[in-house]
């Protein structure tokens, strides 16, 4: 499509268009989910774990995560988002990072796995007026994983469509 690298600017509200990630989803307003003040710049884990879920901010700029023999969970299908860009830095060492992400965001992954893996299948383009993420990292004798999930709403939704045609 000619206009999928154009700019979109704050007003527009996303729409759903055939071909891209996040079709079969509804759209959401992406609007009125950029520009909240951050909650969270950064997480921390040494033997345990860490989880940013729900509806939390994340931080301009670059949002790091560290876990060291533990893990942590990074949810952005409901999160905020203080600028329309944002890297996500994920360093752990014997430990793993999992980012959840929603179909229609733009992502971007780029890390580096050595006695480990840092898996990039998430990577792709989302709908128009969404963020842009970029996932980051080094992963030593661990892993990060960045997954595609629906959101809640939207697993809610297709769970009501099967029981009614049951």
């Amino acid at each position: 499509m000619l206009v999928r690298d154009l700019p979109a600017s704050a007003e527009t509200a996303p729409m759903v268009l055939p071909g891209v990630r996040g079709s079969e989803t509804s759209p959401t307003s992406w609007a009125s989910r950029i520009g909240v003040p951050a909650t969270s710049k950064g997480a921390f884990a040494f033997w345990g774990g860490f989880k940013r879920w729900g509806q939390w901010s994340a931080a301009p700029g670059v949002f790091t995560s560290f876990a060291m023999w533990g893990g942590g969970e990074i949810d952005l299908r409901e999160a905020r988002f203080e600028e329309r860009e944002v890297t996500i830095r994920c360093i752990t060492i014997m430990g793993g990072i999992q980012v959840k992400v929603p179909n229609d965001l733009h992502v971007e992954v780029r890390g580096i796995g050595i006695m480990g893996g840092f898996d990039d299948k998430a990577t792709g383009e989302g709908t128009p007026g969404s963020p842009r993420v970029t996932v980051t990292g080094f992963a030593l004798m661990g892993g990060v994983g960045v997954d595609r999930k629906l959101r809640r709403a939207e697993k809610e939704r297709l769970r009501g469509e099967r029981r009614k045609e049951l």
